[in-house]
């Protein structure tokens, strides 16, 4: 079996002046690729690399593949990035691993995911949405919880939230909300900052999907109220530790889980993803956003890190992936 390997690659992606530091955060680099690449052919497998963007169009178009394992971030700052490759292997009718593109458009797309979830009952932070800097200033602040968190409103892999996304008065809530409009050229997320623990929580398979681990975040050196932000997840050796799984109370532990795997329901995510949660002082997980494409850097991806912890060599995990994708495609694909 021939398995093709999507992907963006940071040093492929040309950006001209004026672009934010952190615009390649979300691509990938070559040592993800190579261990991919490696993983799935232990399992006995080709591989096939097709890359992103017009090299993808091109290959996929010359390479017969029988199921392509996609990482592929998108290009462009749509809000519906994450779903082209899937959109076009969909045309093409050839399988794929992960979710499909809706499910991906709506994951990325923060306010129209909180919708939705809270909608299923999931509780999430109370947010408002701003998309002008004309409206930032027309909306009264005075009445909105803070201290408050703000960030780019279509946005993964931690771009625009730094440890200056969180503010603690109406004054620097509009400065930092009209600089990060400014930035990102995109909406912004208000969100009511919770403080307590940073937990994220891995899901893999399909039927059923099964909890990999949830991971607790914690700082190295104590601070008020910590933010997993990306100078934190640049220097993360240095700066935090990783739990897993959390040393939580059990009943804070399955409320977790239930909100995880109803998440990843409601949502339709299929084959694996990863899910942020706060939990508050009094062990009420709050919804902050899904990530149906987590990364999957051997040495830093929250994801491998995770499995790592609870007992999954990397290749495991990968062939975990795979599998359950394949069994999706039991029907078209020789297993």
């Amino acid at each position: 079996m021939i398995i093709g390997l999507a992907y963006d690659l940071k040093q492929a992606i040309q950006l001209g002046q004026g672009y934010p530091d952190d615009t390649l955060e979300e691509y990938d680099s070559p040592e993800t690729i190579d261990a991919l690449a490696a993983a799935i052919e232990a399992q006995g497998y080709s591989v096939v690399r097709l890359g992103g963007g017009r090299e993808f169009i091109n290959n996929i178009t010359q390479h017969k593949v029988d199921l392509v394992f996609n990482i592929a971030e998108g290009l462009g700052n749509y809000k519906s990035r994450e779903a082209q490759i899937p959109a076009i292997l969909e045309m093409l009718d050839i399988p794929y691993s992960g979710s499909d593109p809706q499910c991906l458009a709506i994951s990325l797309d923060k306010p129209l995911a909180k919708k939705i979830l809270a909608a299923s009952e999931i509780t999430t932070p109370e947010w408002k949405l701003v998309t002008q800097r004309d409206k930032l200033k027309e909306t009264d602040w005075n009445s909105f919880p803070l201290p408050a968190f703000i960030k780019p409103a279509y946005e993964g892999s931690s771009k625009g939230i730094t440890l200056g996304s969180i503010v603690y008065n109406t004054k620097q809530l509009v400065e930092v909300a009209a600089e990060t409009l400014e930035r990102y050229h995109q909406p912004i997320l208000v969100e009511k900052f919770i403080s307590g623990d940073e937990v994220t929580v891995g899901i893999t398979g399909n039927s059923p999907p099964k909890v990999l681990g949830i991971m607790r975040v914690l700082p190295k050196n104590s601070t008020a109220n910590f933010i997993y932000c990306l100078e934190v997840k640049r220097d993360w050796e240095n700066l935090v530790e990783y739990e897993c799984p959390a040393r939580l109370d059990k009943s804070v532990m399955q409320k977790i889980e239930k909100a995880s795997l109803k998440v990843f329901s409601v949502l339709g995510c299929r084959d694996f993803s990863r899910i942020d949660f706060k939990v508050s002082s009094n062990g009420e997980p709050y919804f902050l956003e899904i990530n149906p494409l987590p990364g999957l850097n051997p040495k830093s991806g929250d994801l491998p890190i995770m499995g790592g912890k609870m007992g999954w060599t990397y290749q495991g995990l990968v062939s975990n992936i795979l599998n359950a994708a394949l069994e999706r495609y039991r029907q078209c694909v020789r297993i």
